[in-house]
């Protein structure tokens, strides 16, 4: 196999057949607060790259713009090319993880809103939260382009939120990355990198049981049985 162009923590990234694509790579690693908790699960990079590619999939039928191309096989895909812009859009519909932290929310509670948060994408600075004018002032994205990112995940929440609910499954937060991609008229933004357990919370609509990577964080165990049980209550919706 060719050498990578780019080496993450779950996924590495190939040049593609041509000029204008990529292939992806599931790994089956798994990591937690910013690379020091670490742990290799088999099976783990092919249950992620089903789920991502399914919710693309349903994306894309519903009018999102991806960087989805075609899956290659059980771990990989083949995606546009696109220049990744280094915000994290962040979507908050329950409170959770380090929100109800950081604001002394009880997790669990319901919001008064959708909150929606940026974080600068750099693992050596630690992902640390950033604000639409920093985020303007040194140059990451334009006012234009992060009022369409935000469009464009809220739009990507209500879908999801109403899948996943037929699903059995609350969508409490998760997070997106867009990118910079070149139509035949214009620079357009589409959705890129991944959604799966990983970039997602998700609990159990009746138990609140996590089904996510918090099984992972927290030291819960069984972290691949709400991966696989993610994937069968998706493909199981009518």
């Amino acid at each position: 196999m060719k050498e990578p162009l780019y080496e993450g923590k779950s996924k590495s990234i190939f040049s593609g057949p041509d000029a204008d694509s990529y292939v992806i790579r599931y790994k089956d690693s798994l990591t937690a607060f910013n690379g020091e908790k670490k742990e290799d699960f088999e099976g783990k990079g092919r249950l992620n790259a089903a789920i991502s590619n399914y919710l693309f999939c349903f994306l894309e039928k519903n009018g999102v713009k991806t960087h989805f191309l075609k899956e290659l096989d059980e771990n990989s895909i083949l995606v546009k090319k696109a220049e990744i812009i280094m915000v994290e859009v962040i979507i908050r519909n329950i409170a959770a993880g380090s929100f109800s932290k950081k604001y002394g929310v009880p997790e669990g509670s319901e919001l008064k809103n959708i909150a929606v948060e940026f974080c600068l994408k750099s693992d050596s600075l630690g992902d640390p939260m950033i604000n639409a004018s920093q985020i303007t002032a040194i140059g990451l994205a334009s006012k234009q382009e992060l009022d369409e990112m935000i469009q464009l995940a809220l739009k990507i929440n209500g879908l999801l939120s109403e899948l996943f609910f037929k699903a059995g499954i609350r969508l409490i937060d998760f997070k997106l990355e867009f990118g910079r991609c070149q139509s035949e008229s214009s620079m357009e933004i589409i959705l890129c990198d991944e959604i799966t357990p990983d970039s997602c919370r998700l609990w159990d609509v009746e138990t609140n049981n996590k089904m996510d990577k918090d099984r992972f964080r927290r030291g819960m165990g069984g972290v691949l049985d709400g991966y696989r049980e993610v994937l069968k209550r998706l493909k199981n919706v009518k």
